[in-house]
């Protein structure tokens, strides 16, 4: 298989696994958790979990140097700032401001990389914008910034975009160590974060345990490969289709939420779905015809 097709594949998961997110952390909410103590304790688990990794690979990280410290920063602030935005505003502004990523990730490469903007590429984007608007509440007027928390999802999803470039320019890093770093800058942001705007909201021991089993769980299995393979497929991409191959967590989180939650999942939220799905999908299975035509036509050829 490709590296090409193995880096869509694995955006798709990554995606789908962001998808899922939000279940530890509501169950600590529930908990009686403050908001911006969850990130917290969200990050501190892989920090424990890798820290033997990252003692092992000490040498290979000073040897990265700083561009990948930089890249792993960008992308652990990113997903603080989408996070933290959720506390701050309403969570559908805040995954639509957050979700116009890959319009930022088009247009950077565009500037940066000299990547080239194509038709389907325009088509897949606006299929996307329909299927977020969609499902969000088509006819409700589009969200512009208007508190902290609205530029903080817009300001995550740039920042994002930023980083897929970054991960795309400079693929010769090692997506072990980004991951490492992606998880070390992001507990030291959310930590910092916490200190100053509720230091009188940390958790007690009470409020966490029941919950960790959770979380643990989630981490081993979903959450730490889900990273890998987010740091891991952009490099081999265009940050334009890593922006839509990422949309998968609006599929999956909708699906979830209206599964486990028990909100709303009617005409609309299937149709904002599909559409979605669609723009994921649109290049990748182009391409994948075109090889096939390709295969064809020089085995015609060869006959």
């Amino acid at each position: 298989m490709p590296i090409e097709t193995r880096a869509k594949l694995a955006c798709l998961y990554a995606g789908s696994v962001w998808g899922l997110f939000w279940i530890p952390l509501r169950a600590f909410g529930h908990a009686g958790v403050h908001p911006l103590w969850i990130t917290v304790i969200y990050f501190i688990v892989p920090g424990v979990i890798l820290l033997p990794i990252a003692l092992w690979r000490w040498k290979h990280l000073k040897q990265e140097g700083f561009g990948l410290q930089f890249t792993a920063l960008l992308a652990g602030g990113a997903l603080l700032l989408y996070s933290t935005s959720i506390v701050y505003t309403d969570v559908v502004r805040a995954m639509l401001l957050f979700y116009l990523t890959p319009v930022w990730s088009t247009l950077l490469a565009r500037i940066f990389l000299k990547e080239a903007v194509t038709p389907l590429r325009m088509i897949a984007m606006i299929l996307a914008l329909l299927g977020m608007l969609t499902i969000f509440g088509l006819g409700v007027r589009f969200p512009v910034p208007q508190n902290v928390g609205d530029w903080m999802g817009l300001g995550g999803g740039f920042v994002w975009a930023i980083a897929t470039v970054r991960l795309r320019s400079e693929d010769g890093h090692s997506s072990v160590d980004m991951t490492l770093g992606f998880f070390f800058w992001s507990l030291i942001f959310s930590g910092v974060v916490a200190l100053v705007l509720a230091p009188a909201e940390a958790p007690t021991l009470a409020q966490t345990l029941p919950t960790m089993p959770l979380l643990l769980a989630f981490m081993v299995l979903l959450i730490l490969p889900g990273t890998y393979a987010s740091l891991w497929g952009p490099k081999y991409l265009d940050p334009g289709l890593v922006g839509l191959l990422f949309m998968t967590e609006i599929v999956v989180g909708s699906i979830s939420v209206a599964i486990l939650s028990g909100e709303p999942f009617g005409q609309r939220e299937v149709l904002g779905v599909i559409l979605i799905t669609a723009a994921s999908l649109l290049e990748p299975i182009s391409e994948l015809a075109s090889s096939r035509r390709k295969a064809v036509r020089e085995s015609s050829v060869a006959s």
